[in-house]
């Protein structure tokens, strides 16, 4: 890789770093017998930009889905912003991923993470009907403008 791409792929991941930082919420785009479904989701990345994870309770709509279809994309709007662009600018992201159950294993250190991002979650997240949720990214689209829409692609590799 030359340096200008090596300095634009560092670039953009930068910035997905921050807008998954700086964000909470995010969209979530199912979809189950032809029809898409959109929720709002609480969200906390894990593993860097490799792993978004959320919850869910098992009887809603989006958890049916995805149990059908584990192909999902998740809408972040940048809404805290970068300092350089002007207000009426806003960077959007959109990650493409395969939605998978948290291993037992795995399910009490990421529910702790998750809930030191979102500490009003509590009730929620040690509810028995909720389920642990982690999206596999393969891909992040990052569109700044109309004109300015870059595609960051994450290498495929196992992740249990």
């Amino acid at each position: 890789m030359n340096d200008s791409m090596t300095q634009e792929s560092s670039e953009i991941q930068d910035t997905i770093r921050r807008v998954l930082e700086q964000n909470r919420l995010a969209v979530l785009a199912t979809q189950r017998n032809g029809q898409p479904h959109t929720s709002l989701i609480a969200f906390t990345p894990l593993e860097g930009l490799r792993i978004l994870a959320f919850a869910t309770y098992r009887n809603t709509r989006k958890y049916k889905s995805i149990l059908e279809d584990q192909r999902v994309a998740i809408f972040i709007e940048d809404r805290q912003g970068d300092a350089t662009r002007r207000s009426d600018q806003r960077l959007v992201l959109t990650a493409h991923g395969e939605a998978i159950k948290t291993p037992a294993e795995n399910r009490q250190a990421h529910i702790m993470i998750h809930l030191a991002r979102h500490p009003n979650l509590e009730e929620f997240l040690i509810s028995p009907d909720c389920e642990f949720v982690r999206v596999i990214i393969h891909a992040y689209q990052v569109v700044s403008s109309i004109d300015d829409v870059r595609w960051y692609r994450i290498g495929k590799s196992a992740v249990t």
